[in-house]
């Protein structure tokens, strides 16, 4: 008899919702960078857009929700999080907060969309380097 295989959960994607999804697909594909995998609908609504290994998806089927001030709406993980960031300002996009190290093992830093939802980028310190080292 062989052994039963035991469900795997493989990933899992941030949902993000947009008042206007022309304006958030700006934001992510012209301003980010981020890959755009997927739309759907005639007039789209809908996208999965990639940062690398990473996906989110927009959703503007239902109209905006109200984020919760100071709460993420996505976390991605990132390696090299300082030459991010400075890419990120580098093309004008305002960081909502500077990277910064925290006391739980990471370093992050976060950007906030047009409609308000905030999307960290981390990194784990273990091997890493201090900011300007």
């Amino acid at each position: 008899m062989q052994p039963r295989k035991q469900p795997v959960l493989i990933g899992s994607n941030p949902v993000l919702a947009a008042s206007d999804y022309e304006r958030a697909r700006a934001f992510y594909r012209d301003q980010l960078g981020f890959a755009v995998v997927e739309e759907g609908c005639d007039a789209a609504r809908f996208g999965i857009f990639r940062p690398d290994t990473s996906q989110l998806f927009v959703d503007s089927w239902i109209g905006p929700r109200t984020p919760i001030v100071g709460l993420w709406s996505a976390y991605i993980h990132a390696a090299q999080l300082a030459e991010l960031a400075q890419e990120f300002e580098n093309k004008g996009i305002k960081l909502s907060k500077p990277i910064r190290d925290t006391n739980y093992g990471m370093r992050e830093f976060e950007v906030t969309d047009p409609d308000g939802n905030v999307i960290c980028f981390g990194e784990d310190l273990d091997n890493q380097p201090a900011p300007g080292t």
